[in-house]
């Protein structure tokens, strides 16, 4: 079978995850102004709860986005695209301080709308980017790297403008976040070229002939389907079970930001550490059962009250722990069976593949805990993703293959 992958350009370890590190805290900081900054600015600004739900919905350009992902393969570099999300950004979020959240709520949701495309495009171009730059057997360490990355970066930029507008106003903290994704859009100018053959530029639509000719597609796109399931699933309710349990909110700081996120890195690292010395065929099954077990601990401490705050921190960190080593090694199994001439059409089409599902367990989840409880839906949660563990030979038959076709 004919190689599928363009050298990377020699790029050293080290300079290689340098890249991934700045890369992935790009990637990262749209998201933590979606999550962390604009419902804070838009309550505070006396927007009502279901305009604030409506933004929430916004999520769906990050389940949607393979409908335009053949445009980042067709045309322009990468980096161009990269650069041309962030400089949008940039000039939406200069526009937000001119439009009141009460009296123009339309427009603000238009220009939040615009902002989530722009981020979902740049999501494609930078793991197709990154794809185009990883040989083969590199995937741990580089994964290990973004996890870690985007996680500081949601801590930075979700944090960062809040304590901003705290001191210096809305105004500043909006105009502080364009600025900053403009200096991040002329660093990308440091960055090396990855090119695309233009015969591969041609064949957009047949991206997906490699998977074809390897055979078990289905089986494949089911485990990618059913994998990460739990650990969307269960995401949404975590923050409201501290809620309830009675955690203060400095209680679900330390929880979130120093607890969540130092078990997040270490797991990430030993994802990848696991993905390196094992292989990512081998390593699947490992990371497959701990990411599941993960949620067995929050529904102990709901099963369990009596644990209190320990159980609901051990919880925590377990679920963050292993949250961290799912993610490096689950992402190191897609980068290894994506095409790097096709990567941003086929790494668009895996993760909002399995982006959908989650996104509609976590929309029921309220109502499931409603019904059910905390520790029963805890637990469910779980359980939905086993079934990922029947189509586990065909994974691993894929990532064999694809590590094969990348042999010289």
């Amino acid at each position: 079978m004919a190689s599928q992958s363009q050298p990377a350009g020699g790029l050293s370890l080290r300079r290689l995850l340098a890249i991934v590190v700045f890369l992935y805290a790009v990637e990262g900081y749209p998201m933590a102004l979606f999550r962390d900054v604009w419902p804070v600015y838009l309550r505070e600004a006396g927007m009502p709860l279901r305009w604030i739900g409506l933004v929430s919905g916004l999520y769906l350009a990050w389940s949607i986005k393979p409908l335009w992902s053949p445009l980042i393969d067709r045309f322009g570099e990468r980096r161009q695209w990269i650069a041309g999300a962030l400089l949008t950004m940039a000039a939406l979020q200069f526009a937000i301080p001119a439009l009141d959240p009460g009296g123009a709520a339309a427009a603000l949701f238009l220009v939040l709308a615009g902002i989530c495309i722009a981020s979902a495009t740049q999501d494609i171009a930078i793991d197709a980017y990154t794809i185009g730059l990883t040989d083969t057997g590199r995937e741990g360490p580089v994964n290990s790297a973004r996890v870690i990355a985007y996680r500081l970066s949601i801590v930075v930029f979700g944090a960062g403008p809040l304590l901003v507008a705290d001191r210096l106003g809305w105004a500043v903290a909006h105009t502080t976040t364009a600025v900053a994704a403009i200096a991040m859009a002329a660093f990308l100018l440091a960055c090396p070229r990855v090119p695309v053959p233009e015969e591969a530029r041609r064949d957009v639509l047949g991206a997906f002939r490699p998977w074809a000719r390897r055979g078990g597609v289905v089986s494949v796109l089911l485990f990618v389907l059913f994998f990460r399931l739990s650990d969307m699933a269960i995401g949404p309710m975590i923050a409201t079970f501290w809620v309830d349990s009675g955690l203060s909110k400095s209680e679900m700081a330390f929880v979130r930001v120093t607890l969540g996120s130092i078990a997040t890195m270490v797991g990430a690292v030993l994802g990848g550490w696991l993905v390196a010395r094992l292989g990512v065929g081998r390593a699947l099954p490992w990371v497959g059962v701990l990411a599941i077990g993960s949620n067995l601990g929050y529904a102990a401490a709901a099963a369990w009250p009596e644990s209190g705050r320990a159980g609901i921190f051990a919880a925590s960190v377990v679920e963050s722990l292993c949250s961290g080593i799912g993610v490096a090694g689950f992402m190191s199994f897609l980068m290894r069976i994506c095409d790097k001439n096709h990567a941003a059409v086929q790494y668009a089409t895996l993760t909002g593949l399995y982006a959908l599902p989650g996104t509609l367990a976590g929309a029921v989840s309220g109502a499931a805990v409603e019904a059910l409880g905390y520790a029963p839906w805890f637990a469910i949660t779980a359980a939905i993703s086993v079934p990922a563990f029947a189509f586990l030979p065909a994974a691993r038959r894929w990532a064999r293959l694809a590590e094969e076709a990348d042999e010289p």
